[in-house]
């Protein structure tokens, strides 16, 4: 029998919510998640034609992107105040439309001051979104079958990455540079309109656990300062911000690496810009969807989210340490695609420890930390490559360069967590006891 005040993983499909609306509800979340990436991956796509028209250098498309990230970053710290003041319906809607809204000032007005304050006002309305989408997400999911919907929502990045940036350039190559920020106002708007009269909170939600005294009851809060210095999150964050500074890098620069550094046209770098993300999506849909059947079979979770993405992003670091030593084009695309594959799979995993170590009515607010503290990688990588590739001898070698700095940094950061990311541990550690896993009666 499952305990009292915690539904068993069959609780959907017996009850009135059944597991298709759970997963026609991720899906919409995920498409959400889709255009937030769209938002961030414009500015790689755009950064030739945009820099030629304004006369901007590396560096200065550099801070534009990094200056995204430092106001993405404190946007972050504010999910768990936005998931408090409003329901999420509510706002995520406010962030769509805001992120519309800030792709506007540079299509009529273009300057690199209204560059950097519109891509600035972008990164302060995002950053509280990730943790909200995971959150809605998680309310449909119980801890145990979390792996397969992180894994999801990471796969929004990669979709954008390998449907819409290919698309965004064509958009580029035919109606030039403004034509991309228009298209996506229009698709942040669309998206309000299915979402509003769809969604509804799930089972597992905080706003659903919150109505149940029992199951408040049986998982008090935890403090603040216990869950941000708890091993499993501390290793956790040094993980993801390696590969988070990786995932700006590629985001804003891959294009530009593909085309000045590699020899590429335009049109092929931006399609080709969807390469990494293809391999990233294939190893984290087979890594999460083995990972939950394991777990649910009596795998350990320090194995499977612990020690398993620590190994990818290893992988991940030697591969782009490597990368100044390659000479054929098509090498160095293998490499950084493969590398990223295996980095970028470690972002679910992850995600799903930290949703097992804290109460549920506690989940925004931690993830709101935990990723706002990742996307301070964007503060160092954009603008630091600019910076590289302007005083490198030639693009090729800039790039090349700045890849492996960044590889030694994801190798840092996979140590540190491989010895450190527990989530069975910290979960005893953080409420006493450990939350009993689904258990069919």
């Amino acid at each position: 029998m499952s305990a009292p005040g915690v539904k068993s993983s069959s609780a959907l499909a017996a009850g009135p919510e059944s597991r298709g609306t759970a997963w026609s509800l991720t899906g919409l979340l995920v498409l959400l998640y889709v255009v937030n990436w769209g938002d961030k991956a414009v500015l790689g796509i755009v950064a030739q034609p945009l820099a030629e028209e304004l006369g901007l250098s590396a560096s200065q498309i550099g801070l534009v992107a990094s200056a995204f990230f430092l106001t993405f970053t404190v946007g972050g710290f504010l999910a768990g105040l936005v998931a408090k003041l409003m329901v999420l319906k509510w706002a995520l809607v406010l962030l769509s439309l805001g992120w519309a809204a800030t792709m506007l000032p540079t299509v009529f007005a273009a300057t690199f001051a209204v560059l950097l304050i519109s891509r600035m006002l972008l990164g302060l309305a995002e950053g509280p979104s990730a943790a909200l989408i995971y959150t809605g997400v998680y309310s449909w999911h119980p801890r145990e079958k979390r792996g397969l919907p992180s894994a999801c929502i990471t796969a929004g990045a990669s979709i954008s990455k390998i449907a819409v940036a290919p698309a965004l350039a064509l958009v580029v190559a035919a109606w030039g540079w403004r034509a991309a920020f228009l298209t996506l106002a229009v698709v942040g708007v669309a998206w309000c309109a299915i979402w509003l009269p769809t969604w509804k909170i799930g089972p597992y939600g905080e706003e659903k656990v919150a109505k149940s005294k029992t199951a408040k009851s049986s998982v008090p809060d935890v403090p603040w300062i216990r869950i941000f210095l708890v091993p499993s999150f501390l290793g956790g964050v040094a993980a993801v911000f390696a590969m988070y500074t990786v995932v700006t890098v590629v985001l804003t620069w891959l294009p530009s690496y593909f085309e000045l550094g590699l020899g590429y046209s335009r049109v092929q770098a931006g399609v080709m810009f969807g390469f990494p993300s293809i391999a990233s999506l294939a190893m984290m849909f087979a890594l999460s969807w083995v990972g939950d059947r394991l777990i649910a079979r009596g795998s350990t979770s320090r194995v499977l989210r612990g020690l398993v993405p620590s190994a990818g992003l290893l992988l991940c670091g030697l591969s782009l340490a490597a990368l100044p030593y390659l000479d054929e084009p098509w090498l160095a695309v293998a490499v950084v695609s493969i590398g990223y594959g295996f980095g970028s799979s470690i972002f679910p995993m992850l995600n799903s420890a930290i949703s097992e170590i804290v109460p549920p009515q506690q989940l925004a607010g931690t993830l709101g930390v935990f990723l706002g503290v990742m996307s301070t990688g964007g503060l160092l990588g954009p603008y630091l490559t600019g910076l590289i590739v302007d005083l490198a001898d030639s693009p090729a070698e800039g790039y090349a360069s700045a890849f492996q700095i960044f590889g030694i940094l994801a190798v840092i950061g996979a140590v540190i967590a491989l010895f450190t990311v527990n989530p069975e541990r910290d979960k005893i550690r953080l409420m006493g006891t450990p939350v009993p896993a689904a258990n069919p009666s």
